[in-house]
């Protein structure tokens, strides 16, 4: 068997991909489910910072949960209907619902906390607890 053969069969089917069947595609997952929203989290000595890529989302339709250690981030991004799927060749974009959920490597003032997008990147900072920090509390007579 020549080598040009061999490649022609082992190539991938890029059509395979369009119906969601094609090998390593997480970009096509049933209608009913919900897409994984890929994040950086960093950290600094007083504050967590959380990266996410929502190009194509309004700010508006992004929700944001915050508890002292849990971060969920969830969307929806709508796909362009005027192209319909036997139109394209390559179709990696996700589109649907995602979500996410971070657990966070310490303790945040979640009330603190603040979240901006811009040119489809979400910025979230958030405040670390000071654990050091002390308040005196005045003892009542009753």
């Amino acid at each position: 068997m020549d080598h040009l053969e061999e490649d022609e069969e082992n190539e991938p089917d890029h059509k395979d991909n369009l119906k969601g069947e094609g090998k390593g595609s997480p970009a096509f997952l049933e209608e009913d489910s919900v897409g994984q929203l890929a994040v950086d989290v960093s950290q600094t000595a007083d504050s967590i910072v959380i990266k996410a890529m929502v190009a194509g989302v309004k700010p508006e339709d992004l929700d944001v949960s915050i508890t002292r250690d849990i971060v969920t981030i969830r969307g929806r991004r709508m796909e362009d209907s005027t192209v319909t799927n036997n139109d394209y060749f390559l179709k990696e974009l996700y589109w649907g619902e995602f979500a996410r959920t971070i657990v966070l490597p310490a303790e945040i003032e979640s009330e603190e906390a603040d979240a901006q997008e811009r040119h489809g990147l979400l910025i979230i900072r958030l405040p670390k607890i000071d654990k050091h920090r002390q308040t005196k509390l005045r003892v009542k007579a009753v």
